[in-house]
Formats: structure tokens, sequence, C-alpha cells
């Protein structure tokens, strides 16, 4: 299922999950916001690992589960990975200041975005991974132009 605004693949390990992500970061534009939806153990991390490694990022990328953000900074961009699992409720966005990450020198990563409510901005891309046999089947919908002419480039 592959059209201007959604393309589909399906991954069949964790090497192809960080493949696919380290393929997505050479696309996405600063400013740019990604939700990221599944369940868990979904590969949602595995996916931010390999974006993360896409831009240079050596060694381990932790889930920032009970920071609720984990900052990178590359000469070029800086990506915020948030992990809102652990939000009870979307107003505690403003203890650690959320504004301050989505800005046009960014990229933010965000798993777990349904837990923000209506507080964070919407997405560029939204990625939905699910089970598939043995594998992963990863969906991503563009939510506008910027993000549709990824889906054209993938």
């Amino acid at each position: 299922m592959n059209s201007k605004n959604t393309f589909q693949l399906e991954v069949v390990d964790e090497k192809a999950m960080i493949a696919f992500g380290k393929r997505l970061a050479g696309l996405v534009a600063t400013g740019s916001t990604l939700y990221l939806r599944g369940e868990l153990g979904a590969g949602k991390t595995t996916f931010c690992r390999g974006f993360l490694s896409g831009f240079g990022h050596e060694g381990y990328a932790k889930s920032p589960t009970y920071t609720l953000v984990e900052p990178y900074d590359f000469p070029d961009v800086s990506i915020y990975h948030f992990d809102l699992y652990r939000l009870s409720d979307p107003s505690e966005l403003e203890y650690i200041g959320w504004r301050d990450y989505f800005h046009p020198e960014a990229i933010c990563l965000v798993e777990w975005p349904e837990r923000g409510g209506d507080v964070l901005p919407g997405p560029d891309l939204d990625i939905e991974i699910q089970a598939a046999g043995q594998g992963r089947q990863v969906i991503c919908f563009a939510r506008n132009a910027k993000a549709s002419s990824v889906i054209k480039s993938l």
C-alpha cells in the first residue's frame, strides 16, 4: 500500500527495523515531528535507534521511559526522543518544558503520542508498527506536504 501519503513495509527482524530507521533519517527534514505508535515491544525504540544511527550516533540509544525525553545533539540538528508511556496526564509535559524541544532546528521522535493528548503539535509523519507473523508491519502516514515528499522518496 504505497501512495502519495502512505508507505508500508514488512520488516523481518531487529536489524531490518534499524536499517529502516536509518534510511528514514536520511529523508526527514529538520523541524519534523514523527509519531511512533504500536504495542509494547513492537519496535518503536528499535526504530529510533536506527534513526539516530542515521545521524551518526554510535553506541546504545536508551529508551526515555522514565525521563520522558532523551536529547541527542548532532552538528546540524538536535533530535529529541520522547517516550510518553508512563505519562499519567498530558499536563505533565509542562514539567519537562516540552515546547522547548519542538523547534525548527530539531526532529522529535514521540513514542506513545496518544498519551500527550492535544498538548503536543501534530506529526508530520505518523508511523504505526504492528506485529505481522514473525516480523513487523510498518505503515507510515504523511500528515502534510513535507512528509509526503518523504513518503515519495521511500
